[in-house]
C-alpha cells in the first residue's frame, strides 16, 4: 500500500485525480450491474429476452460508440467527455433502479454504456498527455485504482442489496454525480494535439485511424487477450458450475476476488519487474503466453475430480490475472506509440471498438467448442483453443516487434528506408 501511495504521488495531480476518478467509477459501476440481470427478471419480471436487450444494448452502446467518443476527445479536448459520461451515467443509473417499462429501461441502458464511451478513452488519452515517458508507470497504477474498485463495488452493492435495489442504484448514481462535480472544478482542461480552433473532420481523423496499418495490426494481434480474460465470465464459471454444482456460484465469486486481488497486489511489482528485464514487446509476448498457458492445466484435469478441478481454476485465474497484469500497460503505452502521439484518444476508441467485437465473435465461438466439447466429453477441446488463442497472440505480437511495426511511426519510416 505504502508502494502503491509513493507511486501515485510521484505523477502530477491531474493524473491522479483521473486514477482516483476510475477507482469511483469502477465501484459505482460494479456495485450495481452485477444484480441488473437479477432485478430486471425478479424484481420487475421481464421476460429473458427482455433482459437480454436491455443488457445487449448497454453494451452496443458502449462498444460500438467507443470511436465516437475518441474522436469527440480529440476535436473538443479531453475534460468535457469525461465529465459528459459521469454526468450521463447518473442519470442513466438512477433511472434503472426507479423505471419500471422496458422503453425507459432500454434508454437508461443505452445512456450508461455511451456515457463509457464517452469518458473510457478520453480518460486514457488524458493519462498518456500527463505522464508524458512515464506511460508505462502510470497505467500500471492506474490499473491498481481500476481492479480495486472491480473489487470493492460488487461488496458495497451486495451490502446495499440488503436494503433496496433502488438505493443500489441511487448510491451509484450519486457516486457519479460526485464525480462529475469534482471533475469540473479539479480537472484542468487538456487538449490533444488536433483539438483547437481548426481541428480536422471527422472523417479525416477516422481515415487517418484505419489507415494505420501497424496500429491495426496491433489490436487485431491482441484481440484474442481481451477472449482470454473475459472467460472469467464466461468458460471459467461453466466449468465451476458443472463440476461443483450449487457451490459454483460460489466459488465463482472466488474466482472475481483472486482475479482483481493478484492485479492490485501485483500489478506495480511484476510492472517494475518486467520493466528492468524486458521491452515493451518482449515483456507482451510473454504475458500472453501466460494468459494463454494459464488453461492448460485445466486441459490435464479431470472433469470428475473436484478438488483438482477447483485448484485448476483458482490457478487459472491466477495466471489469467498476472498475465493480463504484465500485458496492460505496455499494451495501452504502445497505442499511444502507434498513434504517434496523433489522435491518441481515436486510436483508443478504435482499440477498444476491435476488442470489443473480438470479444463477442470469441465468446460465440468459446460458447460453441462448448456446447460441442460438452456434447462429447470433451472438455478439453475448450481449455485447448484458448491455450492455442493466447500463444497465437503472443506469436502475432513477437512478429509484429520483429517486422519493426511496434516501432514510433518515424522510427518504422526510418527501418524501411
Amino acid at each position: 500500500m505504502n508502494n502503491l501511495w509513493r507511486q501515485t504521488r510521484s505523477f502530477p495531480p491531474a493524473a491522479r485525480l483521473l486514477m482516483a476518478n476510475q477507482f469511483a467509477i469502477n465501484l459505482a459501476f460494479y456495485m450495481l450491474m452485477p444484480y441488473l440481470a437479477a432485478h430486471l427478471s425478479g424484481g420487475l419480471g421481464l421476460a429473458a429476452w427482455a433482459v437480454g436487450l436491455v443488457l445487449g444494448v448497454r453494451n452496443f452502446s458502449q462498444q460500438g460508440m467507443f470511436l465516437v467518443g475518441g474522436t469527440i476527445a480529440d476535436r473538443f479536448g479531453y475534460k468535457a467527455p469525461i465529465m459528459a459520461g459521469c454526468l450521463l451515467r447518473t442519470a442513466g443509473f438512477g433511472l434503472l433502479g426507479w423505471v419500471d417499462n422496458l422503453p425507459a429501461l432500454i434508454a437508461a441502458s443505452a445512456a450508461t454504456g455511451f456515457a463509457g464511451a464517452l469518458f473510457n478513452p478520453a480518460v486514457r488519452a488524458y493519462l498518456a498527455a500527463e505522464a508524458g515517458e512515464r506511460r508505462v508507470d502510470a497505467f500500471a497504477t492506474f490499473n491498481v485504482y481500476y481492479q480495486a474498485g472491480m473489487l470493492l463495488g460488487p461488496l458495497v452493492g451486495l451490502a446495499l442489496l440488503a436494503t433496496d435495489f433502488r438505493l443500489v442504484c441511487t448510491v451509484a448514481a450519486a457516486i457519479f454525480a460526485v464525480l462529475t462535480v469534482l471533475q469540473g472544478r479539479a480537472l484542468p482542461a487538456r487538449r490533444g494535439e488536433t483539438a483547437g480552433s481548426k481541428p480536422e473532420k471527422v472523417l479525416t481523423q477516422w481515415g487517418t485511424v484505419v489507415t494505420n496499418r501497424p496500429f491495426l495490426l496491433f489490436a487485431t494481434a491482441m484481440i484474442g487477450s481481451y477472449v482470454l480474460t473475459f472467460q472469467v465470465y464466461l468458460a471459467l464459471p461453466l466449468a465451476a458450475d458443472d463440476t461443483l454444482g450449487s457451490k459454483g456460484t460460489w466459488v465463482t465469486s472466488g474466482l472475481f476476488v483472486v482475479s482483481a486481488a493478484v492485479a492490485v497486489m501485483g500489478q506495480l511489482r511484476l510492472t517494475g519487474w518486467a520493466k528492468l528485464r524486458w521491452s515493451p514487446a518482449q515483456a507482451m509476448v510473454r504475458g500472453l503466453a501466460v494468459m494463454g498457458l494459464a488453461f492448460l492445466p485445466l486441459a490435464l484435469t479431470p472433469p470428475d475430480a473436484t478438488s483438482a478441478v477447483l485448484f485448476a481454476l483458482v490457478g487459472a485465474v491466477a495466471l489469467l490475472a498476472a498475465g493480463s497484469t504484465v500485458v496492460y500497460p505496455f499494451e495501452m503505452d504502445t497505442v499511444v506509440t502507434l498513434s504517434g502521439n496523433h489522435l491518441v484518444a481515436t486510436h483508443y476508441g478504435l482499440y477498444n471498438t476491435v476488442s470489443g467485437l473480438g470479444i463477442t465473435l470469441g465468446n460465440l465461438a468459446t460458447g460453441a467448442l462448448w456446447d460441442f466439447a460438452e456434447r462429447h466429453d470433451a472438455l478439453w477441446l475448450t481449455w485447448c483453443a484458448l491455450t492455442v488463442t493466447g500463444l497465437a497472440c503472443a506469436v502475432s505480437v513477437k512478429a509484429l516487434a520483429r517486422s519493426g511495426r511496434l516501432a514510433a511511426p518515424r522510427e518504422q519510416t526510418a527501418a524501411l528506408a
